[in-house]
């Protein structure tokens, strides 16, 4: 797969020249460095799936009005922000495909001009993917810990300006990575975003699950049926954790990719891992395509709407 100007720098970084990279190669020789060779229509196939995939949950929660709720929109968010990696995929994709066969002519700056366009779709899904999954740790926390402060404290108010700001954030950093991507303190600052992300989520629901199981030991010695708000609870907390944990596995290694690029970019083992750009850009768009299936099968709710939308019982 042939990326965009930045993307392809991030895969082959910019401060390790060519004489270094095929040193590197042969030091660390081996079928494994040879890294993978993934088909276009992969990327296409899994592109399209997650599209419509979101599209699905976007609907649901836009007609049932029981889900018209602050935790709602933000799963709405997040499925917009896993549509915009889709997006960008298949926008991709078309593009390279009809500047291959001819079908589509178009003068260097042009072309250049779209890389970045397409470039900062990306980087405005990944910081506000993070942020969304971020808000709804944040949001499910208040709904355990200060349950009856909750509407007082998560007003639709509050969570539109949320809402807004975080794409509004998405879109200025997207920019500034995009335009600065050859700085390294451009790509430290989005690693250590998703790092402070990652251990604000964490220590949010280890706290949950904490209280969780504080409460199901207390119920036990009680003997007495858990009530339904807990188990609510409960439940959501288990959904965003799981959420999470998709999260840090499809993306992880591409921050880790980042680290590298900063750490190590001529280190033979690292470039060795750079080889495998194609592979993490797969994980991406998986992660894009696995949220809504989490959603679908674990909110009752969401999936009986979903179940409506698909048969258009509207």
């Amino acid at each position: 797969m042939s990326t965009l100007a930045p993307l392809r720098l991030l895969r082959e970084p910019w401060n390790a020249s060519e004489g270094n990279q095929s040193n590197a190669m042969v030091g660390a020789s081996g079928s494994w460095c040879q890294g993978l060779d993934i088909p276009n229509e992969l990327f296409l196939a899994l592109g399209l799936v997650s599209l419509v995939e979101n599209l699905l949950v976007v609907a649901a929660i836009l007609k049932n009005r029981n889900l018209h709720s602050p935790t709602y929109y933000f799963i709405c968010c997040l499925a917009v922000s896993d549509m915009l990696v889709s997006i960008s995929n298949l926008a991709e994709m078309l593009f390279m495909l009809l500047l291959e066969h001819g079908l589509l002519v178009m003068r260097p700056s042009i072309v250049r001009h779209m890389d970045s366009v397409i470039d900062m779709l990306i980087c405005s899904s990944v910081v506000s993917s993070l942020s969304f999954l971020g808000v709804i740790a944040v949001d499910r926390y208040i709904t355990i810990f200060y349950a009856l402060r909750y509407h007082s404290i998560m007003t639709l108010q509050r969570a539109v300006v949320t809402m807004a700001s975080i794409w509004l954030i998405s879109t200025v950093s997207s920019t500034v990575l995009i335009t600065y991507y050859h700085s390294n303190t451009v790509l430290l600052c989005l690693i250590g975003f998703f790092l402070f992300m990652l251990v604000l989520m964490l220590v949010l629901y280890i706290h949950m699950f904490t209280l969780a199981r504080h409460h199901l030991h207390s119920i036990s010695s009680q003997q007495k049926p858990p009530t339904t708000h807990r188990g609510g609870s409960l439940k959501a907390a288990v959904t965003l954790t799981i959420l999470l944990g998709v999260f840090f596995i499809c993306w992880g290694p591409f921050f880790f990719h980042l680290i590298l690029i900063v750490t190590c970019p001529t280190n033979p083992f690292c470039t060795c891992f750079f080889s495998y750009f194609n592979l993490f850009l797969i994980l991406i768009i998986c992660n894009s395509m696995i949220d809504p299936l989490i959603y679908a099968f674990r909110s009752q709710e969401l999936r009986r709407t979903l179940r409506e939308v698909v048969t258009c019982s509207w």
